[in-house]
């Protein structure tokens, strides 16, 4: 590779090299502050037959497509930023070599993970597969398959966030019925699920066989083919692993042989991982409840009542000594008295009078009795000084004398009241 490739990217770091090609980080020399990134130099080894090279350099090239089309439209996918060919004129038959450029995540595979802090807790490993299953959700709905998942293709970033790696095994979904694709050759044995390994048509469901062998691989710290009994074709993983048996099964039906046996997409497995809720207690009885009485509740205030029983009294007074006047000490002045004593009463209790009506019939009843001679010439304690001072006087001592039977009634009224 050269020093400076094209005039923009400045090689630093071998950072992989693989049968099919190179990978270095390189800086950006086009970018404000050199921006980091990953460059892939295709360099296939020489003793590839043509029809192999041409598969190699379709699955170069493809991945370049997959990465500009869901590396942008995905936060954990990295990003294409160029992908272009590059002839050396010094080789002899002016050789072509072709250029990868895409973002460079900084963190660490979870095959380093598991080299540098041994095997993974269940926690761990849940946050790890749900994360993935995120990103194969995406990648499933838009028409693809990676077809190359396993420890050292998933990447954990510095601040936690997990990226799908290497999508150059990726394979197209065709949608046209009836078109069944066989799959290529290419795969990493340990995780590829038997349908892949033949040759046959592969499905989500064979991206997340190699990621359930992912996590037990993490899980236990030994490789696939150390789990996998081929002699009874099972998987025995479980007791090396310490994991909830809801976590287990989960797995364990992303492992199985037959993909229509498997989870059908990644949604399906996040759903399955989700605590199931937790069923409410049954709900005691509630008991009977006693039935209160309701308290007596008096339809006037205290204050209302005092204020009755004043106006009440002083009412009772005047309208005395006006039918005494009127119709003397007889038994139908007795009588009339007691009906307008009533009315009152009722007015009261009604509402009918109220607040301020109190008290300007008590100043007309007192002005009208007081000052009109037929209403107040009874008997000789009223003709003694001023009529309308005596008829004051009279009044307000029945008024005192109401409001003493008033509040010895309110006092019974209360009490009766809490008794009930």
């Amino acid at each position: 590779m050269p020093l400076i490739l094209v005039g923009r990217y400045l090689p630093t770091k071998l950072l992989g090299q693989g049968g099919f090609g190179t990978a270095f980080l390189a800086r950006d020399r086009y970018t404000p502050g050199m921006r980091s990134c990953v460059v892939k130099q295709f360099q296939p080894s020489g003793n590839l037959k043509p029809a192999q090279l041409k598969v190699a350099q379709d699955l170069f090239e493809r991945e370049a497509e997959v990465l500009e089309q869901l590396g942008r439209e995905h936060p954990q996918i990295p990003d294409l930023f160029a992908f272009f060919e590059v002839t050396d004129p010094n080789s002899p038959k002016n050789a072509k070599f072709f250029y990868l450029v895409q973002e460079y995540i900084e963190g660490q595979t979870l095959e380093a993970e598991l080299v540098q802090n041994g095997r993974f807790s269940e926690s761990d490993m849940r946050n790890a597969l749900e994360q993935t299953l995120k990103i194969l959700e995406f990648v499933h709905e838009n028409g693809s398959i990676h077809r190359d998942i396993k420890p050292s293709n998933i990447m954990r970033h510095q601040n936690g966030r997990f990226y799908l790696l290497d999508f150059g095994a990726v394979k197209f979904v065709t949608k046209a019925v009836g078109n069944i694709q066989s799959s290529t050759g290419i795969y990493s044995a340990g995780f590829a699920p038997p349908e892949q390994i033949s040759g046959s048509q592969v499905f989500p469901a064979s991206d997340l066989y190699a990621l359930a062998a992912t996590c037990v691989m993490l899980l236990t710290g030994k490789s696939p083919q150390d789990l996998f009994d081929s002699y009874n074709n099972q998987w025995n993983w479980r007791k090396q692993a310490q994991v909830s048996s809801q976590f287990a099964d989960v797995l364990d039906r992303m492992l199985r042989h037959a993909p229509a046996e498997r989870f059908q997409s990644a949604t399906e497995v996040l759903a399955a991982l989700a605590p199931k809720p937790t069923p409410p207690p049954p709900t005691p009885p509630l008991p009977t409840p006693t039935p209160q009485r309701s308290p007596i509740i008096s339809r006037f205030s205290t204050l209302e009542w005092i204020g009755g029983s004043i106006f009440t009294g002083f009412e009772a007074g005047i309208l005395a000594i006006a039918m005494v006047s009127l119709l003397g000490t007889t038994l139908i002045s007795a009588t009339f008295w007691l009906m307008l004593v009533g009315i009152l009463l009722l007015a009261q209790y009604w509402r009918f009078i109220e607040k301020i009506d109190l008290v300007i019939l008590a100043g007309v009843s007192l002005l009208t009795v007081g000052f009109v001679r037929q209403l107040n010439e009874a008997g000789e304690f009223v003709r003694a000084g001023h009529p309308a001072l005596n008829v004051l006087i009279f009044a307000g001592l029945t008024a005192l004398v109401a409001l003493a039977i008033g509040l010895v009634f309110r006092l019974i009224f209360n009490l009766v009241s809490r008794l009930l």
